[in-house]
């Protein structure tokens, strides 16, 4: 038996059937043994295209060197923390994400995941107001443990673990009226996406999250933005929230802060948000947060964000992609209805999942891996890491319309 036959029954018999189905039907039947920067290959030698880029935690490509370096090193020293000692590790990382994050953002507590990260910061917001209200928005994702799960707005994935946790509010996107009106006095914190990403990368008006900075102060509630998937360069700054001038109460971390090698997370407050986790510093702790592999693979993480200018990278060949992208649309228009994004976070929206469905296939077929946005499956995204050069860039591309000519003919 051949390894990709082997492992697709290991799949179907130890770990989900269906998922193996689907693999198989949108043409993903072999295994991938190796990657580097925005390549991947598979156990028949083939070579792939990364456009969707861990969805946003490889921003420093597939085995980034340093990084892979620095781990290792670690390895050989001590992996995991004792918890009863100080991590160096952990106190450099901390202190170099409270350096390089806004405004009076300060105090951090890391974790292992975006989820993990979401329920801290709802957990500091409840506990420092003493309210017990979250507003989110519609179409929003935060991720897929209870409370997350409870601030994600869509119901597909939270209906079915009904009833969720309490005292969650869900409005428009982008509506700071519906905002004000939402508000109430229990009301300890808003939680929201500066570019809603696996909702179809929706991006809202210039001043939205100014004017949601004003109401909150305005009503004296917090205001938690997750940068999970547009934080460490992804949009064109370092921070999504840089580019709207703005600074949130608490900011949710994770995805490519462990460098594309460690699951990394982290919530970040201003110190006064964080007074309760100051008088009780054991209230909320992970086994595994912050260990030394974690702290130094995000530590090196952001040393190259920084020295490499990976954000303005990212803008560079992100405005290139767009413009791009967008001739595409206009030359492909019975398929493709918006293109729109920002940095290297782009969605293609196509006329129906339907046609989704056909260009992942026909673009997999071609060597480039791309997938739709998790709640609108019409929306394929585009969001290799930020390393990919112009040439990188120009084959993309090119696989693109081949791709789109084919479905064309397919539906012709």
């Amino acid at each position: 038996m051949d390894l990709t036959t082997e492992t697709i029954e290991m799949y179907h018999d130890s770990l989900n059937p269906a998922l193996a189905k689907l693999f198989k039907f949108m043409g993903l039947d072999s295994v991938e043994v190796e990657a580097e920067g925005m390549i991947i290959k598979d156990n028949q030698g083939r070579e792939y295209l990364d456009c969707v880029g861990g969805y946003g935690s490889l921003n420093f490509g597939h085995r980034p060197p340093e990084i892979v370096a620095a781990v290792k090193e670690q390895l050989g020293r001590m992996p995991l923390a004792s918890k009863l000692l100080f991590n160096r590790h952990l106190a450099e990382f901390t202190t170099e994400l409270k350096e390089l994050t806004p405004g009076e953002l300060q105090y951090s507590f890391i974790c292992n995941s975006g989820t993990e990260a979401v329920e801290g910061a709802l957990k500091l917001a409840r506990l420092y107001t003493g309210k017990k209200e979250i507003i989110s928005t519609i179409n929003s994702f935060h991720g897929k443990s209870m409370g997350a799960l409870s601030a994600t707005g869509r119901e597909q994935y939270s209906k079915p673990f009904a009833p969720l946790v309490a005292g969650f509010k869900h409005i428009p996107f982008g509506d700071v009226d519906a905002l004000t009106v939402a508000i109430s006095e229990e009301t300890a914190a808003v939680i929201l996406e500066p570019i809603q990403g696996e909702g179809g990368i929706v991006i809202p008006p210039a001043d939205y999250l100014a004017e949601v900075r004003g109401i909150c102060n305005q009503q004296g509630v917090l205001m938690i933005v997750d940068e999970i998937q547009t934080g460490l360069g992804r949009v064109g700054s370092n921070f999504a929230v840089e580019a709207a001038g703005v600074v949130p109460d608490i900011m949710t971390l994770a995805k490519s802060l462990g460098g594309g090698v460690m699951p990394v997370g982290a919530l970040i407050a201003k110190p006064e948000v964080w007074e309760p986790f100051i008088e009780s510093p054991l209230l909320h702790t992970s086994t595994f947060g912050g260990n030394p592999l974690a702290a130094v693979a995000g530590k090196k993480a952001l040393e190259i964000l920084e020295r490499d200018n990976l954000a303005l990278q990212a803008k560079r060949i992100g405005t290139k992609l767009l413009a791009e992208l967008e001739k595409l649309s206009l030359k492909y228009s019975d398929l493709i209805t918006e293109v729109r994004g920002k940095g290297l976070l782009i969605g293609i929206e196509l006329v129906d999942e339907g046609v989704g469905g056909m260009l992942i296939s026909e673009l997999i077929d071609r060597g480039l891996l791309a997938v739709y946005t998790l709640n609108q499956p019409q929306v394929i995204r585009i969001e290799p890491p930020l390393i990919m050069s112009e040439e990188e860039m120009d084959r993309v591309i090119g696989i693109l319309e081949t791709a789109l000519e084919a479905v064309l003919e397919l539906k012709s």
